[in-house]
């Protein structure tokens, strides 16, 4: 399908990479990954015949279509359905060529050969399934976030992230046999990522994919392109297989390999010190759980420019922050709009949250109300004398003054410390030589990001609050802030669509939902199974509203009328061949029972610091291998319950 044969690719003077001979099939899931500034939208822009090569050969078969996302939307005032229509061009031609036609019969100059072209192109229009287009781009949008009013109104009306989506469900709904997509994840909240992983799935043409989601490539990919050093490295597998493939090569290198011992030994020894202290026990599990995956993938990451992490706090107060019976909102046209209320919150030294919720629940209200960025509308908030807050939102990246360099944002704020010190520390951010010097107005976004972090950092907060701080942020930044955020000794609670952040910081979760915030009783997996089953009983609901609408008003014509013997009948072949489904979802529940139980008496068993002792060794591989197994086999049970279930939901 696509051939590179000793291709190189430069930008300017600068070689991305050379010598590169692959192949990607009609039916690959390619996640294409590297540091930034390597060469992988570089590589998109090849294909799509923006760019040629400057060596070697690229080559297309015949007959490929190729759908990519707009990084622009233009402020138009074409409603979002009709502006999503737009990328099914060979729809939209015929559509047009219709009305052209319909309006010169109109007007009386309709001939045969006009009626034969008619004919003709209603039966393409069958052929592409046209006359469903409509209803498939609202499923696209629906898939996205968006709401049925929100099909009828002008593009220009969303924000920028929600144009983003607009442009995302464009090029799905392109009939394409070659799809690619450049972090397609960063405007999207959790669920619209879970919804895209099936779509992915059931795609039946080539994928390529730039992302730094770790958790979204396992679920979408087969393969990956690396890129470093010049070179691109295909491996087969998922970004998990990728890391274990390249961390085998790269722990040969035995000084390098050195480094990763160090930082192991060092969270070892946190563990053994403070497992037994309760003041610590959290903060001591998340170490542990963090040391696990590490003894496995950190070889892979050993040459990442990031290398940081909190300084010691000492005395922290108890409680840091609490909400009393609290009402959040905003004040609006109408009057006030509460999103929340009644909310009791309280954050203890060592609490590592995560904040589950659909898009608009109240996550960022909630975070913001946290931050002092928003009154209450009623009840308290209580602080702590020594609070000092290090909030992160994607605004904030706006306000980083554009003609100041990294170096002067710091001594701004600390003109105390010396030039030295802060060039030490901006190094583990990787603003490195004259970059410490360079003003921010050229930056891209992950580099603003990383400076933000970096201020945040350095004020040494005791309360951490993120709201989405991953975004535009590479996969070595985002292990450097995980293995940070594990030794931080603070509170913080955090929003992200990055399930695996999620799952290697946080030791809690809230879901926010229907104006309250209360702990989660389950993981991230039966998030996303509470997710689905909610939209589908909101689905179930518009849908019994809309048909008593619909018999009230009389629109139904009698004509077409089941009499109610035959809408039984009908209802009950309905419910035979579902069922099934409903049997096989049901045995994949008790399945899904059964492994996460057997999942959990290896999470307690394998925390036992015992078991990582010398003598223990074999046992530990022996549980190590089991634990593995029973994790790829309750993945491989969850999308199999995912699947079933959206089959019911279309069949429904």
């Amino acid at each position: 399908m696509l051939f590179f044969e000793n291709m190189a690719l430069r930008r300017g003077k600068k070689v991305l990479f050379e010598d590169a001979s692959f192949i990607i099939n009609p039916r690959d899931k390619v996640g294409v990954t590297g540091a930034n500034g390597t060469g992988k939208s570089s590589l998109f822009a090849l294909i799509r015949g923006e760019l040629e090569e400057d060596a070697g050969n690229f080559s297309m078969a015949g007959g490929i279509t190729i759908s990519s996302v707009r990084q622009e939307t233009p402020s138009v005032e074409t409603p979002a359905l009709e502006y999503v229509l737009l990328g099914d061009e060979e729809l939209c031609d015929i559509e047009a060529e219709l009305a052209r036609l319909e309006e010169k019969a109109a007007q009386g100059e309709h001939n045969d050969a006009d009626g034969q072209r008619v004919a003709k192109l209603h039966q393409r229009l069958d052929e592409i399934n046209g006359y469903s287009a409509r209803a498939r781009a609202g499923a696209l949008m629906h898939g996205l976030g968006f709401s049925a009013e929100q099909e009828s109104l002008p593009v220009s009306s969303f924000s920028g992230g929600w144009r983003m989506r607009l442009n995302l469900a464009q090029a799905l709904m392109c009939r394409s046999n070659l799809l690619l997509l450049d972090e397609p994840t960063n405007h999207l909240d959790m669920e619209a990522v879970i919804w895209l992983e099936n779509w992915l799935k059931a795609y039946q043409g080539a994928v390529l994919l730039i992302s730094h989601d770790r958790d979204f490539l396992d679920r979408t990919v087969n393969r990956i392109a690396h890129i470093e050093q010049q070179k691109v490295t295909l491996y087969s597998g998922n970004y998990s297989d990728f890391e274990i493939q390249r961390a085998e090569q790269l722990a040969q290198q035995q000084a390098q390999f050195e480094r990763q011992q160090k930082e192991i030994s060092h969270m070892q020894s946190f563990v053994d010190r403070f497992k037994a202290k309760a003041s610590k026990a959290k903060q001591a599990q998340s170490r542990l759980k963090a040391l696990e995956r590490m003894e496995k993938i950190a070889p892979a990451h050993v040459d990442s420019p990031f290398h940081f992490e909190f300084p010691e706090l000492g005395h922290l107060p108890s409680p840091l922050l609490q909400l009393k019976s609290a009402d959040a909102g905003y004040q609006v046209d109408s009057g006030v709009k509460t999103i929340l209320s009644g909310v009791g919150f309280s954050l203890m030294p060592g609490d590592r949250i995560g904040l589950l919720g659909k898009n608009g629940a109240g996550k960022s209200t909630l975070i913001k109300v946290l931050a002092g960025e928003l009154d209450l509308l009623a009840g308290e908030k209580v602080s702590a004398k020594t609070l000092k807050i290090g909030y992160f939102a994607q605004h904030q990246l706006e306000q980083l003054h554009p003609q100041m360099s990294p170096i002067q944002h710091l001594q701004r704020d600390y003109p105390k410390a010396t030039e030295q010190e802060l060039r030490n520390f901006l190094g583990g951010f990787d603003f490195n030589g004259d970059k410490a010097l360079e003003p921010v107005a050229p930056f891209s976004g992950g580099e603003k990001a990383r400076l933000v972090l970096a201020m945040l950092v350095y004020s040494k907060p005791n309360l951490l609050l993120l709201d989405e701080p991953t975004n535009h942020l590479d996969l070595e930044m985002r292990l450097a802030m995980t293995m940070a955020f594990q030794s931080f000794e603070g509170a913080m609670v955090l929003v992200s669509h990055d399930r695996h952040m999620l799952r290697t910081v946080c030791d809690d979760l809230y879901l926010v939902a229907d104006g309250k915030v209360e702990p989660f009783k389950g993981d991230l997996d039966d998030y996303a199974r509470w997710s689905l089953e909610d939209t589908l009983q909101q689905k179930k609901a518009a849908n019994d509203e809309t048909g008593e609408s619909s018999e009230n008003s009389g629109a139904i014509s009698s004509d077409n009328e089941l009499s109610r013997k035959e809408q039984r009948r009908l209802e009950a072949e309905k419910r035979k061949q579902l069922q099934p489904l409903k049997n096989k979802l049901k045995k994949l529940e008790q399945q899904l029972d059964e492994l996460q139980q057997r999942k959990a008496k290896l999470d307690e068993v394998m925390a036992d610091q015992s078991l990582y002792e010398e003598s223990n060794k074999s046992k530990l591989v022996q549980l190590t291998a089991e634990y593995s197994e029973v994790t790829s086999q309750l993945e491989q049970t969850e999308e199999e319950w995912l699947e079933l279930q959206e089959q019911l939901e279309q069949a429904h």
